[in-house]
């Protein structure tokens, strides 16, 4: 398979972005490089309506940077889009026209539900939700969008994002209790006009944006979260309150030094949060999910993915991917891993509770347990952990990474007991026992294909007394290594399970 690279623009109405994504030859897919240019395009438009000429200019010269950059990465592709505010100005189609004109670039001018379908499928492709609200803060506008078993079932855009709002409402950024209640009104009546947003009470708000992102980074930064990712994180209702309630007394400068907020958003984050709780009441959500995909990721899947660019399996899909990215491993004895440790947990299960979104865990950490040896065999180990936790592992929660990631890694009980320290905010009292296990399970199932040779099609596994038997199915070579390696791992197992691993021979 050939190398390909695509890059998509995505002109906002805040920010106009570049993501250039690659295709490796063993067909994984990852962006490599990306860049930002603050256009605060809502900001421009003139008392005609119409986007004035200078913020053309620098969208010209924007676009001019942006597809110069392609060129020395060699995209063979470039998508670029406008959102909310190229679609509302009153001179749309010229600003267009002088885009195509003179960047030779034709930029696609999407709808207000094209943008939320774009952003919903981003989501779905990268989370594991069923029924929720989708929500998409921009600069100005927002999207906000009902689904029901990972299908959109409604979408509306709403003319208020970030910069529109501050502008509108906000003194530098400053929203007093004044302005906010005149903008809440204001926002409650566009609401109003769309009924279905008020009949499905108790899910989750899901959102993507700027606002959300920097929401995550700054609750993280003030409880001192351990995992750097704001992707499929939550927020409960009161967090939210509690910060939109601090921020709002700040003054711009004191705001800016706050941990987790960007100065570039200083000016726009007491709005944008503003329009957020909004429509939360409005909904009636439970809770707040951030998502860190959204416009660009849709439009990602959507020119390189069949079938609608849509995913059935964001968690499988995700370690695949990651898999292909690093493929020293041989594939074979990965996938012997992976049947066995699956046949392992099949027989021990039901007889040994395991907690923690264990046949998740061990799916992933059975998958991507070598991944660290592309770095360093000797310290592969340390290497997948660091790489489980910092890839687009998609489809599981951030506990649920964190279990993963330590099983891959796992190679006794006190390193587990350090790991669980360091992450204990995440990761349950419980989860280090299911650490233990699931990682002696993948020891056993790795001990199994030592000779990474597949001496056998499968395995059946019993427990009888103080015993797991294993018997392995369509044995084809010999199990010398297999042997030795289960024998000097029967005590750890066993200080574990409370069972000695026996192998069997069939020859």
């Amino acid at each position: 398979m050939e190398q390909q690279r695509m890059g998509i623009i995505d002109i906002g109405s805040n920010s106009i972005r570049l993501a250039i994504y690659e295709r490796t030859p063993e067909g994984a897919y990852r962006v490599i490089d990306g860049s930002k240019q603050a256009g605060r395009l809502s900001e421009q438009i003139d008392g005609e309506g119409k986007l004035n000429e200078a913020a053309v200019d620098r969208l010209v010269g924007t676009l001019h940077r942006f597809r110069l950059l392609c060129f020395h990465h060699r995209t063979e592709r470039i998508r670029a889009v406008a959102t909310a505010a190229i679609r509302n100005a009153a001179n749309c189609g010229d600003v267009l026209d002088r885009l195509a004109k003179e960047t030779g670039m034709t930029v696609e001018l999407l709808s207000g539900k094209e943008e939320a379908a774009y952003g919903f499928l981003g989501m779905l492709n990268t989370m594991d939700v069923q029924d929720g609200f989708l929500i998409d803060i921009g600069g100005g506008s927002t999207e906000l969008s009902l689904f029901r078993s990972r299908e959109l079932i409604r979408s509306v855009s709403f003319p208020f994002g970030a910069v529109n709002t501050s502008k509108r409402y906000a003194d530098k950024g400053t929203l007093d209790d004044k302005s906010l209640a005149e903008f809440e009104s204001v926002l409650r009546k566009a609401i109003e006009a769309e009924p279905w947003i008020r009949e499905a009470a108790g899910l989750p708000l899901v959102g993507i944006g700027g606002t959300v992102r920097t929401l995550a980074k700054m609750h993280q930064a003030q409880i001192k979260y351990p995992l750097r990712q704001t992707h499929n994180y939550g927020m409960r209702p009161e967090d939210t309150e509690a910060l939109f309630a601090s921020l709002q007394e700040l003054s711009l400068e004191k705001r800016k030094k706050t941990p987790g907020l960007s100065k570039d958003r200083a000016d726009l984050i007491v709005p944008g949060i503003a329009i957020l709780r909004t429509f939360f009441r409005a909904c009636r959500a439970d809770r707040y999910l951030i998502c860190g995909a959204g416009l660009r990721d849709g439009l990602f899947f959507d020119s390189v993915l069949p079938s609608g660019g849509r995913l059935d399996d964001p968690l499988g899909y995700s370690i695949a991917n990651i898999g292909a990215l690093y493929p020293d491993a041989p594939q074979p004895h990965i996938e012997q891993v992976n049947r066995v440790a699956s046949a392992l947990y099949e027989a021990l299960a039901p007889h040994y509770p395991i907690g923690g979104q264990a046949a998740a865990c061990l799916r992933v950490a059975s998958r991507l347990f070598r991944i660290g040896a592309g770095i360093d065999y000797y310290q592969y180990a340390k290497h997948t952990f660091y790489l489980m936790v910092n890839s687009h592992l998609n489809g599981i929660s951030h506990r649920g990474i964190l279990i993963s990631a330590a099983v891959a890694s796992y190679k006794n009980r006190s390193g587990a007991r350090q790991l669980h320290q360091t992450y204990k905010p995440i990761m349950a009292d419980d989860d280090l026992e299911t650490v233990y296990r699931l990682g002696t399970l993948l020891q056993l199932a790795v001990a199994l294909d030592r000779s990474e040779s597949q001496p056998f099609t499968g395995l059946a596994a019993d427990i009888r007394s103080n015993k797991l038997v294993l018997r392995p199915i369509g044995q084809n070579g010999p199990l010398t290594m297999e042997r030795s390696e289960v024998e000097a791992l029967a005590d750890d197992f066993k200080k574990v399970w409370g069972l000695t691993p026996v192998l069997e021979s069939t020859s």
